[in-house]
């Protein structure tokens, strides 16, 4: 395209025929704009016929690749079984959105991103018919969600979403967030969450004043995904090191609000977010130091009884919200070693060296009355929860002598514990997660020999009886204190929350 304005604008310089003079550089600034106006036309073409296989001179976009019947599973999908824990977009804004594909980049870009995250993330790939033509090319769903995310970045690059932002860029942004976090595509992911809060600023989502007009549906969507954002931030900042820029600057959503009433389990999941704020960010980046027992041991406190002990909702909800409270009691204990506050003769169970076997426990209580299916839709982030606390556990086992660690073991103890969760991983996605040989390269490393040979034997898989029909109201309730079944270890009054992904805080020896 330069190549043709400079041509255009030396033509006269050369053609002795012409005019001259100042009547010349008039005509030719004439005939440089038209050149450019047909550019820009050209590259709007582009932007709009997404299914075209020349929509791009340099990157085309594959034929059928975003198909009605790929769209229409991952609608299907997220409406069924993520909208519980993902409650940012309704039944009639998505297909409008759709609707709108072939004359909107955002558009495009929003439901790209949407199918792309479906595929890589929560696990879409055992729900997909599989008659959808798009794998035809693709060895498996993920590849397919990266060609849909290469895309979906490719067609974001024509449209000016940061001068103009809206609503469905920051819903676009939380979507490659998800992809690439999906992917392990670290520095990637925190980028666009980052650019998900930034355009939220921008919009004024975290002013109450912003929601005072316009339609209530609208609004209340754009409510739940500013808590949303504050929710994930959260745990990525745990997860990563990373500072927050969202507060509870707005009121919650209301459970009105939402016909499905679903909301219920999303305002559980906000309440356990709310107290990682700065100061305890501040702690865990170790940008300020003012840390005690007492508020170490009130906030485990509140992760304990931040759930009721039967949550109405449904499985998949359930997975989500009790092993991510699991992951932050984890989470607490750990900034509380770091930080010198524990004590193996405090009368705090929550203060003492042993407190990860505890929660370990209550763990595989959860666990073993859920569903494969209803783990699995919660993608990777699940799994990196289930492995960060199996991980504290072998560190705990390695230093604390088993006849010291707990009274009650009964038949079952910590070597159980974590037999059940090497089963987990190992079974969770078809044993295709990374975290598998790095746990077992943990206890290989750290164990003793003869608790790591015990514990890495073949694992008889754990039978989960427990079905809930997705999408169907399920109350889920441990069972009573007890419980004299030995496979289904009582939980202790539990209670944290949900979020995607968890701290790498043992990375596998060198």
């Amino acid at each position: 395209m330069v190549n043709n304005h400079v041509e255009i604008a030396a033509k006269p310089v050369s053609d002795k025929k012409g005019p001259k003079g100042s009547r010349a550089k008039v005509i030719s600034e004439l005939r440089l704009r038209e050149g450019q106006k047909k550019a820009e036309h050209r590259r709007q073409d582009s932007s709009n016929s997404y299914a075209s296989p020349t929509s791009s001179p340099t990157s085309p976009t594959l034929p059928g690749l975003l198909t009605q019947e790929l769209i229409d599973g991952c609608i299907d999908f997220y409406l069924a079984h993520m909208y519980p824990t993902m409650p940012i977009m309704h039944n009639d804004q998505v297909w409008r959105l759709v609707a709108e594909m072939d004359i909107s980049v955002e558009a495009f870009c929003l439901i790209a991103s949407f199918c792309a995250f479906m595929l890589i993330q929560p696990g879409v790939e055992s729900k997909a018919p599989q008659t959808i033509k798009s794998l035809a090319t693709f060895p498996s769903m993920t590849s397919l969600g990266q060609a849909l995310l290469d895309e979906a970045l490719r067609r974001r690059r024509n449209h000016d979403y940061i001068e103009n932002p809206s609503v469905n860029a920051v819903i676009t942004s939380y979507f490659l967030f998800g992809c690439c976090f999906g992917l392990d595509k670290q520095n990637t992911a925190w980028f666009h969450l980052r650019e998900a809060t930034t355009l939220a600023q921008m919009i004024g989502m975290q002013d109450e004043k912003t929601y005072a007009s316009g339609s209530l549906i609208e609004t209340a969507s754009m409510r739940r995904l500013f808590w949303l954002l504050f929710i994930t931030e959260r745990a990525y900042a745990l997860q990563k090191h990373r500072p927050l820029t969202l507060h509870a600057t707005i009121n919650l959503p209301s459970i009105a609000e939402d016909p499905s009433n679903s909301l219920t389990g999303f305002l559980h999941l906000v309440n356990l977010y709310r107290p990682f704020d700065d100061t305890f960010i501040g702690l865990w980046n170790k940008s300020r130091t003012d840390c005690s027992t007492l508020w170490l041991a009130h906030l485990q406190k509140q992760l304990t009884q931040a759930l009721p002990p039967v949550l109405e909702g449904t499985e998949t909800q359930a997975a989500d919200l009790r092993t991510s409270q699991h992951w932050l009691r984890t989470m607490v204990w750990q900034l509380s070693i770091t930080n010198g506050y524990l004590s193996s003769s405090s009368p705090d169970s929550s203060m003492t060296f042993g407190y990860p076997i505890e929660i370990a426990k209550d763990l595989v209580a959860v666990t073993t009355q859920l569903s494969r299916q209803s783990m699995e839709i919660h993608g990777v982030g699940l799994i990196e929860k289930i492995f960060d606390v199996a991980c504290t556990l072998i560190d705990v086992l390695s230093c604390v002598p088993l006849e010291t660690q707990s009274p009650h073991f009964a038949s079952i103890g910590p070597l159980d514990y974590l037999n059940h969760f090497i089963h987990l991983i190992s079974t969770l996605r078809d044993g295709a997660s990374r975290f598998l040989p790095l746990l077992v390269a943990r206890i290989a490393d750290t164990l003793p020999p003869h608790m790591a040979a015990s514990i890495t034997q073949p694992i008889a898989p754990v039978k989960v009886e427990r079905h809930s029909p997705e999408g169907t109201p399920f109350h889920f309730a441990l069972p009573p204190q007890d419980s004299s079944t030995s496979e289904n270890p009582s939980s202790a009054a539990s209670s944290p929350y949900s979020t995607p992904p968890f701290l790498h805080f043992y990375p596998p020896s060198r």
